[in-house]
């Protein structure tokens, strides 16, 4: 017996869902406004949650976040009156299990109930649905609900050797994905070879992924082996795919059916036994319908298929990835913890990060260089033209950044961090000032100071500064 909650503010849809749902004995709860929803939601565990697009308090699909943040995270089944491709593409890409239009047939909706349901059973017994806290993740950050999808994805990729596609906007973590699911892998002892198909020279491509004999060409003087034979055992990674030549990507395709190739001059084929995974920003199914990607290849790369969500649309881990990145580069730097304002959070949250986490990470990296010794960063230590985007952006909205409840709820510091940040500058600039008054003598620091020796050793020791005689 499962627990369905039904949000439609149509009392007859409701009345239909629920007699559909309790004739297979499932217990149901009705609301009829998104806010009803929310409290349902926080207030009991789901299995399957049914949802309406167009509802009095707002659009359904904006809740989608939520239904799987909540604990229970429950499969969401969008209902709607008014069906569209774009809405229904939008409700898939956000996690909905499926999108039925209201005339559907009582056959049609128990089917996708029934799935649902048989999934959400499978996916918390079943070993591919492992717990994405174990999972190898270095150098991804993040926590929402969209990263926690890719990261599922991971797992279940992860557990086979079928071909992968990552696909997302430039910056927003390919390659890490991509090392992610290698390291999480059988394969994760074996080479993982990176391919930059746009960096590949169009004259020697061939050359370059399967090898060459001596004198194969001009300037051919010794044999090489090739990017495809180097990952055997391992996985071969395509960044930027959809740069690959026509005239490649045919000679690729046979490959991948085969794992034979013919080095460059040679008259004998070798195997290669590699895992393939693939990634690019472009849209590979526009490229295959104007005749720029070879349709079969397209089927053959996306056996499983990531797509990674921008940074705007993931806002919720600003604060854990500028933490994690301005500590990382405090350290690379040898400098103190830096503590943020509520105004450096909030402008990190209203800009639009157009570059993904690259262009964040890069951002914080020159704002910790601006802020040098100082021991809190704030908007004036970020680059000039993100501060131009977000004051250009709140002109005429007729609401101040202080006044969202969404950036406030993602970027106000907990006082807790905000604190500890700025007593561990304190007491390392103290302690610093200390040892260069009293000439890096101990003696002379405890007389200074009224702390013990064995007091000062213990905090010099915290703060990694040096112990002196």
């Amino acid at each position: 017996m499962a627990k369905i909650l039904i949000i439609d503010d149509d009392e007859l849809m409701c009345q239909s869902l629920s007699h559909v749902a309790m004739r297979w004995r499932h217990d149901v709860a009705c609301c009829h406004t998104l806010a009803a929803g929310r409290q349902q939601l926080s207030a009991n565990d789901f299995d399957v949650v049914f949802l309406d697009v167009r509802m009095p308090d707002g659009d359904g699909l904006a809740l989608l976040p939520e239904i799987q943040a909540a604990p229970s995270a429950p499969e969401a089944i969008i209902m709607t009156g008014y069906g569209n491709p774009t809405g229904a593409e939008l409700a898939i890409n956000n996690g909905a299990w499926d999108y039925i239009e209201k005339g559907a047939s009582v056959k049609d909706i128990t089917l996708s109930l029934v799935r649902a349901l048989e999934y959400r059973k499978q996916k918390q017994q079943g070993s591919g649905a492992r717990n994405v806290v174990m999972l190898k993740r270095d150098g991804i950050v993040g926590a929402s609900p969209r990263i926690n999808a890719c990261l599922e994805q991971v797992a279940q990729a992860s557990g086979s050797d079928a071909g992968v596609l990552v696909t997302g906007e430039t910056g927003s973590g390919k390659e890490l994905f991509a090392r992610a699911i290698h390291a999480n892998s059988a394969r994760a002892e074996k080479p993982f070879v990176v391919v930059d198909c746009a960096a590949l020279p169009d004259t020697l491509v061939e050359s370059l992924l399967f090898g060459h004999e001596k004198g194969a060409f001009t300037g051919a003087e010794q044999a090489r082996s090739g990017l495809v034979a180097q990952a055997d055992d391992g996985t071969l990674f395509l960044d930027e795919v959809g740069e690959l030549p026509l005239a490649v990507q045919k000679a690729f395709l046979r490959v991948l059916q085969e794992h034979r190739f013919r080095p460059v001059g040679s008259r004998l084929e070798i195997s290669s036994d590699f895992r393939l995974i693939a990634a690019t920003n472009r849209n590979l199914e526009e490229m295959a319908d104007r005749g720029s990607f070879r349709q079969d290849l397209l089927y053959r790369l996306r056996t499983f298929a990531i797509e990674l969500p921008p940074l705007r649309e993931r806002r919720e881990d600003i604060r854990i990835l500028a933490r994690t990145f301005v500590d990382r580069v405090c350290e690379r730097y040898s400098l103190g913890a830096k503590g943020f304002t509520p105004d450096f959070m909030r402008m990190l949250a209203s800009y639009v990060w157009p570059g993904n986490v690259r262009e964040l990470f890069n951002s914080l990296e020159r704002a910790v260089a601006a802020a040098g010794s100082e021991a809190i960063l704030f908007p004036k230590h970020l680059p000039t033209q993100i501060r131009v985007q977000v004051a250009k952006a709140s002109v005429g909205t007729g609401q101040s950044q202080a006044e969202s409840p969404t950036l406030s709820m993602v970027s106000f510091p907990r006082f807790h961090d905000f604190r500890e940040s700025i007593y561990t500058q304190a007491e390392r600039q103290y302690f610093q000032d200390l040892l260069s008054l009293s000439g890096e003598n101990i003696t002379e620091a405890c007389r200074l100071s009224g702390l013990s020796q064995s007091r000062l050793y213990a905090l010099l020791k915290k703060l990694e500064l040096p112990k002196s005689c």
